[in-house]
């Protein structure tokens, strides 16, 4: 990041950009965020969409489990995903008809998408006019899948909203490090908390923390305040959210990195699904097809089929233009003329923390290519959906990029042609509404990838949920032995609470249900070659089979699965049992 010189140009060029954003515009810009939002809460409740991502099944499961548990706490939150997300949904969760529903983690999605809608627009609009700020946020805002996202517990409206908080705070920083004291602590401490925020949201949250850092540590060597004690505070607290993920694993799993080499580890979650006769999937060591696949992702989720290119080809000469016209602007208006070197730097500066919101492309082509994260399209090989919404990481670029372009644009109707400024806006206006109508139209790719996610689970999820509630309506207060991370929705779907089951999660008494299934448990669920099958065939005294299924679809995730009863279990005569294979 470039720095200025002179100690009092970035509050003095700032200020009045801040100051041509009112009141009425923010008010404007949530409340248009608001209504697409509820929109689209009432569009997924109608269709059944909450919790159509399998991921947003264990997001919940893992939220509940922190307070509905045999033993509450944080050890429930797991090794693999990041605690924030499940932190935050557990108030809303609480609520029993919002959990059995997936109502509940719709409240605090939507609420980061209004802040990120909110965030756009006010970093848009310290260098755009309020013509190109609106259509930044029409292409960001009205995009289905971000709305679709939004009502669902997934991680990606959260950290979008960070990313985006994060790039305006840190531009606000820089601006107050000359002349206001006050300011850039209160501004200091801000960033570092989203940054912690971020870090533990998603692991892209640990290389854009680092980076900021870098960049922020720059910024304070240049002037000589790199031990300032205020900065060194916050950079200790920023390094101890990492950490303190790592001391968490190592404490409650033994092992620092858990993490990423567990069980449960997207490395693990990879060899188990893959063949090694062939390359798991076609990014496989090989960057730069990491990198066109991460790509053609971000450009499938943010325009119709056929416009992604244009879109990415246009923010990224709106970059450019930013970056080189930036050098000769004036304050609050990049269409303006040269207005001292003072000036030029510091805004030049300023825009540079923009370029932050390029970072989640040289990441994915990092981590689709080592990380174990593989992206799959309809479009490409191998011809499928997984995936896809980790191109939504690139929706901000892309929308503020395009403001850039934008800006440049009216920029030389206002000089040479003024009085089609207003026709080219509108007709701008239309190509982004009809980007939208063409994206609902060709069904948004995240939501289509959620369709084919619950398709595969859709069998056990209906026929498991019936039998275990047959029997839960038979004896209420009987106990359940089950995995309930492999199908987390039969717990809720049931009737069930977790209390009532005796899961994984809580170790202890897991094991000790292994050891006699019929002493501990009424019911006992169990999928073939599974810890619970083998207890059941290890010890199968005083069971006896209620009923046997075949799911119609195949994959590792699929095996067969055994409903058993003891043999005192209550409600005689007990329904007809099947001890035949069903489904088929």
């Amino acid at each position: 990041m470039t720095n200025s010189s002179n100690s009092d140009v970035p509050e003095r060029v700032e200020r009045p950009a801040l100051k041509s954003l009112c009141w009425v515009e923010q008010i404007l810009v949530l409340a248009a965020s608001l209504i697409a939002s509820v929109a689209a809460v009432w569009w997924s409740w109608r269709n059944h969409a909450f919790l159509l991502y399998g991921d947003a099944e264990a997001h919940i499961h893992i939220a509940r489990r922190i307070f509905d548990s045999h033993r509450p706490g944080l050890t429930q939150l797991g090794s693999v995903w990041l605690p924030l997300p499940h932190l935050l949904l557990v108030p809303f969760i609480a609520v029993d008809s919002w959990w059995r529903s997936g109502f509940g983690p719709a409240i605090p999605s939507a609420a980061c998408y209004l802040l990120a809608c909110l965030g756009l627009y006010r970093l848009a609009r310290k260098w755009l006019s309020p013509a190109s700020a609106w259509l930044t946020l029409l292409l960001f805002a009205a995009n289905p899948n971000l709305l679709y996202l939004q009502t669902t517990a997934m991680t990606e409206p959260l950290f979008l909203c960070e990313l985006i908080w994060i790039i305006l705070l840190l531009e606000e920083w820089y601006a107050s490090l000359a002349s206001d004291t006050r300011r850039t602590r209160r501004l200091l401490w801000a960033t570092i908390t989203v940054l912690v925020a971020a870090v533990y949201t998603r692991y892209d949250g640990w290389i854009l923390a680092f980076l900021a850092w870098v960049a922020m540590a720059e910024c304070m060597r240049r002037r000589g305040r790199l031990t300032e004690r205020s900065f060194v505070f916050a950079s200790v607290a920023l390094l101890l959210a990492p950490v303190g993920w790592m001391v968490y694993n190592a404490v409650v799993f033994g092992d620092w990195l858990d993490f990423m080499r567990g069980p449960y580890s997207a490395r693990a979650i990879e060899l188990r699904t893959s063949s090694s006769a062939v390359d798991p999937h076609p990014g496989w060591h090989k960057p730069w097809v990491s990198l066109e696949y991460f790509l053609k992702a971000a450009e499938m989720d943010a325009a119709a089929v056929g416009w992604g290119w244009l879109l990415f080809v246009v923010a990224l000469v709106g970059t450019a233009w930013a970056w080189f016209r930036s050098a000769a602007a004036s304050p609050g208006d990049l269409t303006g003329e040269l207005n001292g070197n003072r000036q030029s730097a510091a805004r030049h500066a300023t825009v540079g923390w923009t370029l932050l919101l390029w970072m989640p492309l040289p990441f994915y082509a990092y981590s689709v290519s080592y990380g174990s994260v593989p992206i799959f399209l309809p479009v490409w090989k191998p011809f499928s959906w997984y995936n896809t919404r980790y191109g939504m990481e690139l929706l901000p670029a892309f929308a503020l990029f395009l403001g850039f372009a934008i800006e440049g644009l009216l920029a030389q109707l206002r000089r040479f042609s003024p009085k089609y400024v207003w026709i080219a806006v509108s007709a701008l206006t239309a190509l982004l509404v009809a980007n939208v109508a063409e994206l609902v139209k060709e069904r948004p790719l995240i939501y289509v990838e959620a369709q084919k996610n619950t398709e595969s689970r859709a069998y056990y999820n209906v026929v498991l949920a019936e039998t275990l509630t047959r029997l839960h309506e038979l004896d209420p207060d009987g106990v359940v032995l089950m995995d309930t991370s492999t199908f987390p929705s039969l717990v809720p779907h049931s009737g069930l609470t977790y209390r009532q089951t005796l899961n994984e999660s809580d170790k202890e008494f897991y094991e000790a249900a292994l050891a006699a299934p019929a002493s501990h448990a009424a019911v006992v669920l169990a999928f073939a070659g599974d810890e619970i099958d083998k207890a059941v065939k290890a010890h199968p005294e005083h069971l006896r089979l209620y009923q046997s299924f075949h799911s119609p679809f195949k994959g590792w995730d699929q095996p067969d699965a055994t409903v058993y009863v003891s043999d005192t279990f209550p409600g005689s005569p007990l329904p007809t049992p099947s001890t035949g294979v069903t489904g088929r």
